[in-house]
């Protein structure tokens, strides 16, 4: 059992910056994507079309050597979204999407199962979400990253509730300081992220911006800056982020149901480790256009560079 699982959307990402361009995106997506690039055998469960949109990202995906889960072709059509870019690499997004699941995904029990996004929030295919991972959660390591779209989000109250309930049945949780300011406008960032601990998961892992990352887990915090790079735009830092932090803890051994009481008895050095993984990994995303996430030899050459 070494396979990981990633449940959420996938859809063509329209580009505005300079002219305007089109990637294969979508938050789960790029997690997937990263994670088969890292060498890992990772299944993907979505909700696209069989159309030349659906058909493209289906090749983006076996070319990254993700395996689309069958039954993922069940949309009236694939999703898209466009994404504008700010002067400083900063995106904003708008969507048309449709976001349904049914059945469970005919997969071995993975050692890592990982959603987030629009995912977790957007109904009717939220709850069928939410019943997978606690389904998998006696298994595997979950992971969450709850990646807010405003735009999409017609009850705040509600997908605030349903952000926090996949929280507590996380193990790992990667949030940006933004997300933390929409979902607890009253508080700062670091205290939401501690109250996040203290409910259920081992890590709590806080992207920051040009202030680097901090990380929380039972032993304290660890924190890293960012690392210098021209930013071409942000479009999956987040997400190439969390790829590099799951990765850093899936070669440490920490992941699978099994190894939950390992998970939460982490070390700051082992955890720093991997913040600084994780922030290699975004770096090396955000140097190029669209979510191009490294694969093995990119990552293992910047490392080097050190």
């Amino acid at each position: 059992m070494s396979r990981g699982l990633v449940i959420g959307e996938a859809l063509i990402d329209v580009v505005k910056h300079r002219g305007t361009t089109d990637h294969v995106g979508g938050s789960p997506l790029n997690v997937a994507v990263g994670l088969a690039r890292l060498g890992h055998d990772v299944d993907f469960l979505t909700h696209i079309g069989d159309d030349d949109s659906g058909q493209r990202i289906a090749a983006h995906l076996k070319s990254s050597g993700v395996q689309l889960v069958p039954g993922s072709f069940s949309a009236a059509r694939t999703p898209s979204s466009v994404a504008t870019i700010g002067a400083d690499g900063s995106a904003t997004y708008t969507f048309d999407l449709d976001w349904r699941l049914s059945g469970t995904p005919e997969v071995a029990p993975p050692l890592l199962v990982h959603t987030g996004s629009i995912a977790a929030v957007r109904e009717p295919g939220c709850l069928a979400v939410a019943a997978l991972l606690d389904a998998y959660r006696v298994s595997a390591t979950v992971s969450f990253d709850p990646n807010v779209r405003p735009s999409l989000i017609e009850d705040r109250a509600l997908a605030r509730e349903r952000i926090e309930r996949a929280v507590e049945r996380s193990d790992v949780v990667k949030v940006s300081n933004e997300d933390l300011r929409w979902i607890e406008p009253d508080r700062e960032p670091e205290q939401t992220a501690r109250s996040w601990l203290a409910v259920g998961p081992a890590i709590v892992a806080v992207t920051m911006g040009e202030r680097g990352a901090l990380a929380l887990c039972a032993a304290g915090e660890a924190r890293v800056a960012a690392r210098p790079v021209e930013v071409v735009d942000t479009v999956g830092a987040g997400d190439a982020f969390t790829v590099g932090l799951l990765d850093a803890l899936w070669g440490l051994g920490l992941l699978g149901a099994g190894r939950r009481a390992d998970l939460r008895s982490i070390g700051l050095d082992a955890l720093t480790t991997a913040l600084h993984a994780a922030a290699l990994s975004s770096a090396l995303t955000i140097g190029r256009p669209g979510a191009d996430l490294p694969d093995r030899a990119a990552l293992d050459a910047a490392a080097n560079r050190r």
